[in-house]
């Protein structure tokens, strides 16, 4: 895909981020803005939050969307009984024990990329901190679905799957049309994907969450190959992306506010609760700022009254994490980085809709407790030792499926 086209597409969302923005000033948090034939009703306000996402969820639908292309019916992008049994099926992998069983392959992911970074800081190499952030997420996901480390060779073949989704809001909706740069790097990740999966069924019972949906293809039949494969790639794309995107901008925040990473370490001494209460702080912080996805699209599916707003069936509704959390009647002085919010006793909002960098209800994001752990491992070894000098940051933010940093952010280390 062409960059202008992306460029442009990105220039066209930061209108629309304004928009929004200006909507949710002039108009409150349920506002009604003009975007094509029909209007589309912008939701901030924090009990209509919990109105749409947390109680009415078959009132209001996730549709299909573009990133089928790439995921497929995985549990992404799956709606209706398909989607409620293929929750049920992951969602015991992402709690309680199922998240105890990944604890040893996410530190050994930590370690790895500490091991990378001691080798920065003795050489005095330039790196990018994004690239960084990506390979080290990356790598963790893949550990706990295979059972493996990432090797140089699949790292290189999954850097497709960044390019898919930096071009899929620019393409067509169906396959037709798609350019041949995209359709080779969907080839690229269904390559590793089937791979993957053959070497999973040779491999041992047990041995990381792909073999656990092999075996669910054993015992159910809607589990194909297919299946399977896009449950594979919608894990990796959620697994990586907004992980690295949260730990980019963490490191940019913590370089304009540098006593932030004092604060945290001074906490407590390494590996005391407190010290990871800070350092949970400082990610819940930066994921108020820059949540996971900044706006969750809905689809009306009946006619129904949101705070008193007439909302007819079709409508579209889109909810806004980014917009909720920097309204300044919820979070004061909500531009400023203040980690403390997540410290201080009454310092955030109590409304459970006023908070919500990983959605909310019944289609919150699954691996919200992987996301937080694996941040957390990293930064627990990271930070102590760490503080990255950027040679140039990114000017601003790119608004796509995440909100990233519009441009690379290189850095040394010493």
């Amino acid at each position: 895909m062409p960059a202008e086209a992306v460029a442009r597409w990105q220039a066209e969302k930061a209108d629309l981020v304004e928009l929004f923005a200006r909507a949710q000033r002039e108009l409150g948090g349920v506002a009604a803005v003009r975007l094509g034939p029909r209007p589309t009703v912008v939701v901030t306000d924090p009990e209509a939050v919990q109105h749409v996402l947390g109680r009415h969820p078959d009132r209001y639908v996730k549709r299909s969307h573009r990133a089928r292309m790439l995921a497929g019916e995985g549990v992404l992008s799956a709606t209706g009984d398909a989607w409620k049994r293929q929750r049920r099926m992951l969602q015991s992998q992402f709690t309680g024990t199922g998240m105890r069983r990944y604890e040893q392959r996410i530190a050994e992911a930590a370690r790895h990329a500490a091991d990378r970074w001691a080798g920065y800081a003795r050489t005095g190499e330039r790196f990018d901190v994004g690239e960084e952030m990506r390979r080290f997420a990356l790598d963790t996901i893949w550990r706990a679905l295979t059972g493996r480390p990432l090797d140089d060779r699949t790292d290189r073949e999954l850097a497709a799957v960044a390019r898919v989704v930096a071009a899929m809001p620019t393409l067509p909706a169906d396959a037709a049309g798609i350019p041949e740069a995209v359709a080779a790097d969907l080839a690229r990740i269904d390559a590793v994907a089937h791979a993957a999966i053959d070497a999973a069924r040779r491999g041992p019972a047990g041995d990381g969450l792909l073999r656990v949906l092999v075996e669910a293809g054993e015992e159910d039949p809607a589990y194909t190959d297919r299946l399977i494969r896009d449950e594979l790639v919608t894990l990796l794309v959620a697994g990586h992306e907004t992980t690295a995107t949260t730990l980019t901008w963490l490191f940019l925040l913590l370089d304009r506010h540098p006593e932030a990473r004092v604060r945290a370490l001074a906490a407590g001494p390494e590996g005391s609760p407190e010290r990871r209460e800070a350092i949970q702080a400082l990610v819940s912080e930066t994921l108020r700022l820059y949540p996971s996805a900044w706006i969750l699209p809905r689809h009306a599916a009946e006619d129904d009254t949101l705070l008193g707003h007439r909302v007819e069936a079709g409508t579209d509704v889109i909810v806004s994490p980014y917009l909720t959390h920097r309204d300044p009647a919820l979070w004061p002085d909500p531009e400023r980085f203040d980690p403390d919010r997540f410290t201080t006793a009454g310092a955030r909002p109590a409304h459970l809709g006023a908070y919500y960098p990983f959605g909310l209800g019944a289609r919150a994001c699954l691996g919200t407790q992987f996301a937080v752990r694996e941040t957390t491992a990293l930064l627990e070894v990271l930070l102590p030792a760490y503080a990255p000098r950027f040679l140039s940051t990114p000017a601003g933010a790119a608004y796509g499926i995440t909100v990233r940093p519009d441009g690379p952010a290189p850095a040394v280390l010493g």
